[in-house]
């Protein structure tokens, strides 16, 4: 192995056979060293205070970082990819920005994933985008005060979603004009896009903000398809890039089955 970039457990996709106040703890007791989280509660922008306790509470007992917090962004495992560009959801967005910076601060988050949303019938892409566009710089001034960044990443699948490629990804960061938004690399979605990845780390490598992988074909764990992850997370940690890389994808077996590739690089980058 040739770089030394730390990894983390998503554990919105990692460790589900247990209840999601039990994942941080397991995700430590198996060798990472951070975690992060979609939104914990798809449908509800704003959850109940007890809710919120008792998920920052379980993730200081299991004493591991959360590095990662989506931004509320609907149903991601049904019909949604975000609301951040959806006019009638706004609203619900806007609601979520002050939850997600009160997590972030009480736990030093550094990135909150802000998910785009699909295109939809009726509606013209620019006033999505210039919607997209007001919103991102609402989360971006909110999570200004604690240094964390508001990420904007790539998506694959049949969901309308606009953003497939580094160069549209990166065209909505240079829209938005702010320091602490950036580039969320997630090379799964760009391998299974089609995406020239090596051309994206060369054109973007030194602003990406954060990494997911999982391996291409099938997004299981590293092993189980034919991305080089290695390969590109040298190149990534070549170009300066020093954040985790978190762990995304849908384990093959059971999550604990699935981590021989992690055992492998313990006692260096995990």
């Amino acid at each position: 192995m040739s770089h030394e970039l730390r990894y983390a457990a998503n554990c919105s996709m990692l460790f589900t056979e247990l209840p999601l106040l039990e994942r941080p703890a397991a995700a430590k007791e198996a060798g990472f060293s951070a975690i992060e989280f979609w939104w914990p509660w798809p449908d509800q922008p704003v959850p109940p205070d007890s809710a919120v306790d008792a998920f920052v509470a379980a993730i200081r007992d299991a004493d591991i970082p959360l590095i990662g917090l989506n931004f509320f962004a609907g149903d991601l495992a049904g019909p949604d990819a975000g609301v951040v560009s959806l006019p009638e959801r706004s609203s619900e967005f806007r609601d979520n920005i002050a939850v997600v910076a009160g997590i972030g601060q009480a736990l030093g988050v550094a990135g909150h994933n802000a998910l785009y949303g699909n295109r939809i019938d009726g509606v013209p892409a620019e006033e999505q985008d210039e919607l997209a566009t007001e919103n991102l710089i609402l989360a971006a001034d909110a999570i200004a005060g604690y240094s964390a960044s508001v990420l904007v990443e790539p998506v694959s699948g049949p969901k309308p979603y606009p953003l497939r490629t580094a160069d549209q990804v990166m065209a909505v960061v240079d829209r938005v004009g702010r320091d602490n938004v950036g580039f969320l690399c997630d090379l799964f979605h760009l391998a299974n896009n089609g995406d020239d990845i090596d051309a994206a780390l060369e054109r973007y490598g030194s602003r990406i903000a954060h990494v997911q992988i999982a391996d291409h074909p099938g997004r299981g764990e590293p092993g189980s398809g034919q991305l080089d992850l290695d390969r590109y997370l040298t190149t990534i940690a070549a170009g300066g890039y020093t954040g985790y890389v978190a762990a995304e994808y849908k384990p093959t077996t059971t999550t604990s089955a699935s981590l021989g590739w992690l055992n492998l690089r313990e006692g260096s980058s995990s």
